[in-house]
């Protein structure tokens, strides 16, 4: 079987030893059409989607992992779902984080200048439903809730140099109104400190930035996505408060590619040549760096993991092809992308 194959290549990239760790990042695609609905899938234990994600970590057994694209709820049911269906096979995650999403937060005003209320581009962050498509970040390391940072509720206008759309008279888009209570993040920006076995910390940077296309020739979704980019740039020159110590580790979704598709793409260039970071371009023998195929626009760069200029980074790698699960289908069109980092540090 195909996903049997692809699951045996990728065990002879799984860390043995103690004095690695492997941080993940990956767009599973899971969110469903209502609130609810992924946790009953998840639940129900035959939905093949669900199958190929699970596969699919477990292959790749990361030691902490940032999830794209899995819905949020209150009580955290559906993430819970997916803990105790990764522990049964064979990879467990103790401490769970998954904040209150902007995506699907409804805003109560006409957020993308069309004249309509109550649409999902008229939510804080693209969606149906409070939560759809949030994210959420599993560890084996311990988690130190006290001190995550969330960024979520940062206003796109207070960030420093934003880029924020115009008519072109100048005046703001699509009003004032609009700008005075859109939030920058379309998902969310959190830091989140892990502690490490000889208890020191690492802090995990994870984002997932909205796609800088459907919109007009405001450029608000490609202003935006430029400005989700930038802000990790603008946290480390300490614009946005106190700056996260090193080591630390950038791990998410751009929806952009440093050198191809629609966006403004000097955003990720600036990151990936920042100093404070290095970048290992993880790589798949079928795909180069490519981590995301779509039907129209083809393969691109789009999920990174950009552990800190002072980290040692051992291997990296894309999770190519897909593994695929029941009846063949894909885990999702996103791939897998994980680093490996020495825990001896020099």
């Amino acid at each position: 079987m195909r996903w049997l194959a692809a699951l045996l290549l990728l065990s002879l990239t799984t860390p043995s030893h103690a004095d690695t760790l492997r941080i993940a990042s990956f767009n599973t695609e899971l969110s469903r059409d209502g609130p609810g609905l992924l946790f009953r899938d998840i639940e129900r234990g035959n939905d093949p989607h669900i199958s190929a994600v699970v596969q699919t970590i477990a292959g790749a057994h990361p030691d902490v992992l940032a999830l794209q694209g899995i819905d949020w709820d209150y009580e955290g049911r559906a993430l819970n779902a997916l803990q105790s269906q990764l522990q049964k096979h064979g990879v467990h995650y103790p401490y769970l984080l998954a904040l209150q999403p902007n995506s699907g937060l409804a805003s109560g005003l006409d957020l993308d200048g069309n004249n309509q209320f109550g649409e999902p581009r008229d939510s804080q962050g693209y969606g149906t439903f409070t939560g759809q498509d949030g994210i959420a970040v599993l560890s084996r390391l311990p988690i130190d809730d006290a001190l995550v940072q969330d960024f979520s509720s940062l206003l796109w206008r207070d960030l420093p140099g934003a880029l924020l759309p115009q008519y072109p008279d100048g005046t703001p888009f699509p009003s004032a109104q609009a700008q005075a209570v859109q939030r920058l993040s379309s998902t969310g920006h959190w830091v989140v400190p892990l502690t490490l076995p000889n208890g020191e910390r690492l802090n995990l940077l994870t984002f997932q930035a909205g796609p800088p296309l459907f919109d007009g020739p405001e450029d608000r979704n490609g202003r935006r996505n430029h400005d989700e980019i930038r802000l990790w740039q603008l946290l480390l020159d300490g614009d946005l408060g106190p700056v996260p110590g090193s080591p630390f580790v950038i791990a998410g979704g751009a929806n952009l590619d440093p050198d191809r598709g629609d966006g403004r793409r000097e955003a990720i260039r600036s990151l990936l040549v920042e100093p404070r970071l290095q970048d290992p371009r993880p790589s798949s023998a079928e795909a180069d760096i490519n981590t995301v195929q779509w039907k129209n626009a083809g393969r691109m760069r789009v999920d990174y993991v950009l552990p800190s200029a002072d980290l040692k980074v051992l291997d990296a790698g894309v999770v190519w092809p897909p593994v695929s699960g029941q009846a063949g289908v894909a885990s999702s069109r996103h791939h897998l992308v994980w680093v490996d980092i020495a825990l001896d540090q020099p």
